[in-house]
């Protein structure tokens, strides 16, 4: 085989390349070309192309100041080698175009006249609106960015989806977690119970006063404060009524309205929330916590701007809570004729004492029939009614509050004279569950009208002081189908939750709706819970919120009133 001859590389021991020679006629390399150049290099040279066809010096008239512009290029540049002719040619190289870099002509058609006077001024003009327009595209991507980040994660404004909310109970770790429902499965109940019937009604209410139908923003009310009047927040098993018609065995299942409610509008709940239930024998009790949420109304609980998560805040969700309650008990007592005639029912007020000045309220205890061998009978309230056609039409009265119309973009005061509808409609997106449970809670009772009340603050940094801005009537059945409150729904709620409840053992269990997650959980607990250890203590009356002092009385404001028994609720000061 013919061997590979390798040539001898020269060492050069003073640098890179081959080594210099002083004879320019003996090449530096064997089999070396004499007069091709070879350009020096260091480390830091990048050396990519051995040869570089894309550079056109030829367009470039001023080729020759710029040759060293780029140092990349100085590797590939032998124009001015005299071995290439670069010199000789130098002159001639200038005048040679690869490309006919000419400008195209104009056209010798359209209107002259109109450019003549300012032809270098338009493209400036095009130039400068393109810019305009540029930057003011700039500005409006800027400002959706900063709106963006600012609704997302942004220091005082987190959206509601980041959120953290609390449960409304303790899981306590003994407890046993039995089942958990997720709210995709209430959408689909579906059941139809019969008209139901009247078991006994208690207490007396006062007739409304129509005049406040007449209320508007420019002859706003102010709302009065009613220290004198009792509220009261009984739980079911409290109940003596109930308790007598447990023993008369007129029913298995009791419960009242707000907690009924609150089972029938779960999927549109996002607070969380717990209802305890007790089976005792054949008969099912669905009790609430004392000092439980539900004592109290959401604010804002379905909106997409979150609240101030700072417990003293007076926009913070458990303050709204407390100055919602606060103001709803108030309104109901306002809007009534107080002339001291009252229209009484067969039994008193269960809840009063002798000589005790009691709100005007009405308490109809009512049986439904949910199956053959199942019946619900349920407390429910009425505040006021209205004489149509010599009958009487009973009232439900509620109040919706704005606390800042920052939050929700609408001023009622400018807003509700000529667009209710967007006022109502804003509330039903910000308190759908509020609403939806103040709706069912007038189906239950029957009433032949609920009435919504809009009250404002004075002020918004005035959390005590308020005024009634408008009162608008619905009729309940109606109100619901423009809410999307399906009653056949609210009633398949009750019945997959009373058969779940029947076919546990005897004991005590408590529903708790996740407070993250759109599911209800089921929880076995001890017979002794919430009532010893488990008892939430309230806050110490340093630590609660306190409203401005006023005529040199400090007034505390607390959603279920001045002096909080077990068992009694009275008016907010």
């Amino acid at each position: 085989m013919v061997g590979f001859e390798i040539g001898d590389v020269p060492f050069n021991p003073d640098g890179w390349g081959p080594m210099e020679s002083t004879d320019s006629s003996v090449p530096i390399l064997p089999n070396h070309s004499v007069n091709v150049p070879f350009a020096p290099f260091s480390r830091s040279d990048k050396l990519g192309r051995i040869a570089d066809w894309t550079r056109s010096n030829y367009n470039n008239p001023n080729r020759q100041n710029n040759r060293n512009n780029n140092p990349a290029d100085s590797a590939f540049d032998f124009t001015a080698d005299d071995s290439f002719g670069g010199g000789l040619n130098a002159d001639d190289d200038s005048t040679f175009r690869l490309v006919d870099g000419k400008p195209p002509p104009r056209p010798k058609f359209g209107p002259k006249w109109r450019f003549q006077n300012n032809r270098n001024q338009l493209p400036q003009r095009r130039d400068e609106e393109v810019e305009a327009r540029k930057r003011e595209a700039e500005k409006q991507r800027a400002r959706r960015d900063r709106l963006y980040h600012a609704n997302r994660s942004g220091g005082n404004n987190p959206r509601r989806e980041a959120a953290v909310f609390k449960s409304s109970v303790d899981i306590q770790p003994e407890w046993n977690m039995l089942d958990q429902i997720p709210f995709s499965t209430f959408t689909k109940l579906s059941y139809n119970v019969p008209e139901p019937e009247d078991l006994l009604v208690c207490g007396s209410v006062e007739s409304y006063d129509k005049t406040y139908d007449r209320t508007t923003p420019k002859n706003e009310r102010r709302l009065e404060r009613f220290k004198n009047r009792n509220f009261f927040k009984v739980t079911t098993t409290d109940d003596p009524i109930i308790r007598r018609l447990a023993n008369e065995d007129k029913a298995t299942v009791f419960a009242t309205d707000s907690i009924l409610s609150t089972l029938m509008c779960a999927p549109r709940s996002v607070y969380s929330w717990d209802i305890v239930v007790q089976r005792v024998g054949n008969k099912l009790f669905f009790d609430k916590r004392d000092g439980s949420q539900l004592d109290l109304l959401s604010v804002n609980e379905t909106s997409q701007e979150p609240l101030p998560e700072a417990k003293d805040d007076i926009n913070s969700a458990h303050s709204l809570s407390v100055e919602a309650a606060y103001i709803n008990q108030n309104f109901s007592q306002q809007v009534l004729v107080r002339d001291g005639n009252k229209l009484t029912f067969e039994e008193p007020n269960p809840f009063a004492s002798e000589g005790e000045e009691v709100a005007s309220v009405g308490y109809r205890y009512r049986r439904w029939k949910l199956d053959n061998d199942t019946n619900l009978v349920v407390r429910c309230e009425v505040q006021s009614y209205i004489d149509v056609n010599n009958q009487k039409s009973f009232l439900t009265l509620n109040a919706l509050n704005e606390f800042d119309p920052k939050y929700s973009g609408v001023d009622w005061r400018r807003k509700l004279d000529t667009q209710r509808g967007a006022v109502l409609a804003t509330e039903l997106k910000n308190n759908a569950n509020k609403i939806a449970k103040w709706t069912a809670q007038a189906i239950l009772a029957s009433a032949d009208m609920m009435k919504l009340g809009y009250v404002t603050r004075v002020h918004p940094r005035d959390h005590f002081n308020h005024v009634i801005l408008a009162v608008v009537g619905y009729k309940p059945k109606e109100f619901a189908g423009q809410i999307n409150l399906n009653t056949s729904n609210m009633w398949g709620i009750v019945k997959s939750i009373v058969d779940l409840c029947m076919k546990l053992g005897e004991g005590k269990y408590v529903l708790v709706k996740d407070p993250q997650k759109p599911q209800v959980r089921i929880y076995e607990v001890p017979a002794d819970a919430f009532e010893n250890d488990y008892v939430e203590e309230p806050l110490p009356e340093d630590e609660q919120v306190q409203p401005p002092v006023e005529n040199g009385d400090s007034v505390v404001e607390n959603g279920v009133g001045d002096e909080v028994e077990s068992k009694e609720v009275k008016a907010e000061a």
